[in-house]
């Protein structure tokens, strides 16, 4: 008879780690909603059958400039859908990711999360059948998310000014 593997408990926001890209504490967004992981990816371009990519962006914390590179089949192109529907497409790759103790190998979505609040996004697929959420926990950049909200109200602000003006 097989034991079941223990389930790890996650927060909100966990700290993970890219070991085989020397990455490590990075605050990541734990999303029940989001169907796919999803990393911060710059300067991506493909050409004969090498992918190639920087991880984050000038300016963050984690960024080195190195240049990644993942031949086939190890990539692929595919269309993703976000909340409201709109899709675009965007290259995937896995990548070995250590989250909550557990080291899996996960596929990502290369896209820019230049604006938002975390680089790294975990979804459902890499959660599923290792990981229970637990939201009271984890480890959330609350002064950014304040910084986060308080933008976002200014721009509606603004938006609504703009609206009752026309």
């Amino acid at each position: 008879m097989f034991k079941k593997a223990e389930k790890s408990v996650v927060g909100r926001v966990e700290k993970i780690s890219l070991p085989e890209l020397g990455v490590h504490s990075v605050h990541a967004k734990i999303d029940t909603g989001a169907d796919l992981s999803s990393i911060w990816a710059t300067n991506i371009h493909e050409k004969d059958g090498v992918l190639k990519f920087k991880l984050f962006g000038k300016g963050h914390k984690h960024y080195t400039g190195e240049i990644i590179s993942v031949r086939k089949p190890d990539y692929l192109l595919t269309k993703v859908a976000n909340s409201f529907g709109h899709s675009e497409l965007r290259f995937v790759v896995k990548l070995q990711v250590r989250i909550a103790g557990k080291l899996v190998r996960a596929t990502f979505s290369l896209s820019d999360r230049s604006k938002k609040t975390y680089s790294i996004l975990i979804g459902r697929k890499l959660l599923n059948r290792k990981f229970l959420v637990d939201v009271s926990r984890g480890t959330p950049l609350i002064d950014l998310e304040k910084k986060a909200i308080e933008q976002t109200k200014k721009e509606l602000e603004e938006f609504n000014k703009w609206e009752a003006k026309t």
